[in-house]
């Protein structure tokens, strides 16, 4: 066949862009702020659609289980779509080249060049097509190498993607027990009331500071980890910074004894992650559709910190200061909690509940006989 100029350099750009892509994806350890990307013309256009498909399931279980296959099926995917636009490439430059190679029991030709191409980067090796010309044979090199290599930087990544998803998610279910299911900030402070609790409030913030500044370097670097969702459908890394960043303002605003400083720098890198990781999805900060913190919310955690022999600041300059923290950062998490479909968790528990870690699948399940059974007393259809 006749050498096509086009159908190369097509093939050459194509090659670039999805390397060029996967490099950035895998190994540049940066966010990068380049406007195109295939990576995020792929994560904003796949998740809209599975987004959507989900949002029309009824049941909140049901729904929270399908968003939670997004996150590792979409990086699969990806995986696939950079694997099969190398091997496009490949064989745009084959074809272009003049599809110099030798078929068993057939002629060459486009269909001929992307079977060649696709099992030299897979490294098949099959040898029923065989490259005659020397370009072809640098390209089938060339190709070989760039397979061999993306192969093993995925291996590499997946691991490396579990692993901080999994680190991620050790402080938010120890939250748990610390703040109640979803975490509230004023069920955090009034679980900290005890004596030396202060102290221990402090080392939790602390934690907490070292966990944002992971959250934000790790998901600036590889934003599909945001799509992870935790174990438990009534638990999120985004429901467990809310928290922690509306604890911290509480502290700041003033309960006498507690940990002021540490409450300004744990909420001074929350805040961070969260205003930059809206700057990497595109959610920009607009009104609060409704208030999160009623003056009569407020008044109740003051109320119930009292109690519990802690005193929250009252006043209308506390009452300001804290209206000019929550503007610091509610605007910015209730957008990107709703582009990840997250849900935001109140000040306080809006009802008495358990915690995760005193229910069970059997119990919940013998709770919902033994009401059953009642039922069944109750209108007197018991047949034993």
């Amino acid at each position: 066949m006749i050498p096509i100029p086009g159908a190369f350099i097509v093939g050459v750009a194509i090659f670039l862009i999805v390397l060029w892509d996967a490099f950035e994806a895998i190994i540049l350890p940066r966010r990068v702020t380049r406007k195109f990307r295939l990576a995020r013309l792929f994560y904003r256009s796949t998740w809209r659609v599975w987004r959507f498909a989900a949002n029309l399931v009824s049941s909140r279980k049901a729904r929270e289980s399908l968003l939670g296959f997004y996150g590792p099926l979409s990086l699969l995917v990806l995986v696939g779509v950079w694997a099969f636009g190398l091997v496009l490439g490949f064989g745009f430059m084959q074809y272009g080249a003049g599809s110099a190679v030798v078929m068993t029991g057939g002629q060459a030709g486009f269909q001929t060049d992307m079977y060649l191409s696709g099992t030299t980067f897979f490294t098949l090796g099959l040898g029923d097509v065989i490259p005659r010309s020397g370009l072809a044979r640098v390209l089938v090199v060339i190709e070989a190498g760039f397979g061999f290599g993306f192969l093993a930087a995925v291996i590499g990544y997946l691991p490396f993607i579990y692993g901080s998803f999994s680190k991620r998610e050790v402080d938010i279910s120890l939250l748990d027990s610390r703040a109640g299911t979803p975490p509230t900030a004023g069920e955090l402070l009034r679980r900290h009331s005890y004596p030396h609790g202060q102290e221990a409030l402090r080392e939790l913030l602390k934690d907490w500071e070292h966990w944002s500044a992971e959250l934000m370097e790790s998901h600036l670097s590889y934003p599909v980890l945001a799509f992870f969702r935790s174990q438990h459908d009534n638990q999120s890394w985004v429901a467990s910074l809310t928290a922690i960043l509306d604890t911290s303002a509480l502290v700041m605003v003033g309960i006498e004894g507690a940990c002021e400083k540490q409450a300004e720098l744990t909420f001074a890198i929350a805040r961070h992650a969260i205003v930059d990781l809206s700057q990497v999805f595109g959610t920009a900060p607009g009104a609060m559709p409704y208030d999160r913190l009623t003056p009569e919310q407020l008044r109740h955690i003051r109320d119930i910190l009292a109690q519990h022999g802690l005193k929250l600041q009252d006043g209308e300059e506390a009452d300001r200061r804290l209206t000019e923290l929550r503007r610091m950062y509610e605007p910015y998490i209730h957008a990107l909690a709703g582009y990840l479909n997250q849900t935001l968790p109140p000040w306080i528990p809006q009802k008495k509940g358990k915690d995760n870690w005193q229910t069970t699948a059997w119990g919940q399940s013998a709770g919902l006989l033994e009401k059953e059974k009642e039922s069944s007393h109750a209108h007197g259809d018991d047949h034993f």
